[in-house]
Order: structure tokens, then C-alpha cells, then sequence
């Protein structure tokens, strides 16, 4: 490997934002924010699903509705009667 062209790779946080649990794995992403964990500060990067709160995993299903899409594609669909479209 070349020095100096790659990113570091280093200890980071993750939080879930939907459950707040926060675990650390090592990455290259980076961030401004920290938090301390077990006595060590790490930069905290906050992500919208993690094995915490994924469906496949807590087998609970949950709906992420940003800026209104589950309701636009109800509504775009209604016409048909709740049956799927055969072409």
C-alpha cells in the first residue's frame, strides 16, 4: 500500500438514532462529534439503522416515512383497489 493516499482506519462510535445504543467498530468515516465510551473518546457518527433497531433483526416491523413517501405511494396506488398491478 501507497502511504499517504488512504484514509485512516480507526477505533469510531456508532449510535443507532432510533434506539440510542451506541457500539464502536473501526472505520475511515469521520466526524466533528464525540462521545466516551468505557473511559475512551471516540468520534460518534449517527446512523438511522443498526442491528439494534433493523426489522430483520428485532423482528418488529417499523415504517421509516421521510417527507411523506408511504403516504404518496398510498395515494398514487388507491386507484387500483389495493391489488397489485399485473401487466
Amino acid at each position: 500500500m501507497k502511504k499517504g493516499i488512504h484514509p485512516e482506519y480507526r477505533p469510531i462510535a456508532f449510535q443507532d438514532s432510533s434506539t440510542g445504543k451506541v457500539f464502536v467498530t473501526r472505520s475511515t468515516a469521520t466526524s466533528e462529534r464525540t462521545v466516551e465510551v468505557d473511559g475512551v473518546t471516540y468520534p460518534l457518527v449517527v446512523v438511522d439503522v443498526t442491528s439494534d433497531s433493523h426489522p430483520l433483526w428485532t423482528g418488529k416491523q417499523r415504517v421509516v416515512d421521510t417527507a411523506g413517501r408511504v403516504q404518496k405511494f398510498q395515494e398514487k396506488y388507491a386507484r387500483f383497489g389495493g391489488r397489485a398491478v399485473r401487466r
